[in-house]
Parts: structure tokens; sequence; C-alpha cells
């Protein structure tokens, strides 16, 4: 089922943001966002892959109707704790290294794709969809829950001098501004479901989210 190339870079280190997202995770989980992940997994069966898994933060949230989880993660220390927490999960889990442009999956084999928070991080989103369409299955489903970019002018620009200087640095190559939801329709994708919902709850350039379900649009 391995289908990675050789010479294709499966792990990116980024060693500040490995120490720090684990904390940050936890610091939205208790704000609320558990039930946004327990939302973006519910009714998932199958074989399913999860881009950029982190330090497992959604492992204890899927549903034991899915038969195997592949969990692809390149930041080596948010992946050893993966690991860690993926022999405690209740269904199968693999946690391997990998980046999201590069699946080490065979084409058509899982029945879904799942990104959270991890579109704006990306360094080639297009390429990564393409990935996703590439293994999911005909009837295959992405899942994302991802930030979008604000609704209004202002905020959308605070969010571009945001990416253009600090933000991704600090933030794992986070881009609070990109438009995740217009990426998914250019690879391909129809979305069934859309859900816009500000976290935290008030309008600042990082609130805006969106969280949904995408299924393949027909193959050329």
């Amino acid at each position: 089922m391995n289908t990675t190339k050789t010479n294709v870079k499966t792990s990116r280190r980024r060693p500040l943001f490995g120490r720090m997202y684990p904390k940050m995770a936890s610091a939205m989980d208790e704000g609320g966002m558990t039930e946004r992940r327990q939302s973006l997994l519910a009714g998932l069966t199958g074989e399913v892959i999860e881009v950029g898994a982190g330090h497992g933060v959604n492992f204890a949230h899927y549903p034991a109707e899915v038969t195997r989880l592949v969990a692809v993660e390149p930041e080596p220390r948010l992946r050893a704790q993966a690991q860690a927490a993926a022999a405690k999960a209740a269904i199968p889990m693999e946690v391997v290294p990998g980046v999201a442009e590069h699946l080490p999956l065979a084409d058509h084999s899982v029945d879904a794709v799942v990104f959270c928070m991890v579109l704006c991080s990306l360094p080639d989103v297009g390429a990564a969809l393409a990935e996703a369409r590439r293994v999911l299955k005909p009837d295959g489903q992405i899942r994302f829950l991802e930030h979008v970019r604000a609704d209004t002018a202002g905020l959308a620009r605070v969010q571009d001098v945001l990416d253009a200087t600090i933000w991704p640095r600090l933030v794992g190559g986070c881009h609070v501004g990109r438009d995740a939801e217009a990426a998914i329709r250019r690879a391909g994708f129809h979305i069934h479901r859309l859900d816009r919902f500000l976290f935290p709850p008030s309008r600042t350039p990082v609130s805006f989210h969106i969280l949904g379900t995408a299924v393949r649009g027909g193959d050329e």
C-alpha cells in the first residue's frame, strides 16, 4: 500500500512549533474546540488518513467505525507524541513520517482524508489537495477544519500583514488569511457541508474558521 517515492522528504523540523503546539491545542480545546473536532470526525467509516496529525489531539474523537487510521506527521517531536497517543487509541492507528504533498498511500485507497488546521501551513496547498484526491476512493470524502480569510477588507489586510511578517514564523508556517474554501474547490472537490464560525468568538484576524465535508468531483 505504501507508494512513497525515493528521495521524497518525509520530515519538516519545526522545533519551536513542536514544543508550542500541544499547549496551544490544549488551550483551544478548553475554549470549545473539542466540540468542533468531534463534529469534524463524526460519521467517518473505513480507512482514513489524517494529514498533519500533530501530537494526536484528534485521535480520541475518531468513531469506532473507522477500521484503520494512517496519521501522517512531518515534525519529529510531534510525531513521537502522536505515536504514544496512538498506542492508547481504541481503533487501529499507524503514525508515519510524511508530508501532505507526497502521501505514502496507493491511489484510490482510503475512504476519507482529514485536514485539521493544516492547509493554512502547507508550502503547496494545491499539491496537498491533489494528493488527497489521488488517494481517495471514487466515493471518498475530505473533512476539513481550517483558518480562513476574514470577511471584511480591514481584517483581511491585517491578516495579510501578519502572514507576510511574524505569524508564520511563530506558528509553524500558519497563514491565517488563506482562502481554504476556494483552494478546495479549485482542487476539484464539491463541498457538501460548510459551517463558518469564529474561534475565539470575537472578530479578530485569527478567529475566522470553516468546518466541512467535500467529495471528489468527476475525473478528467
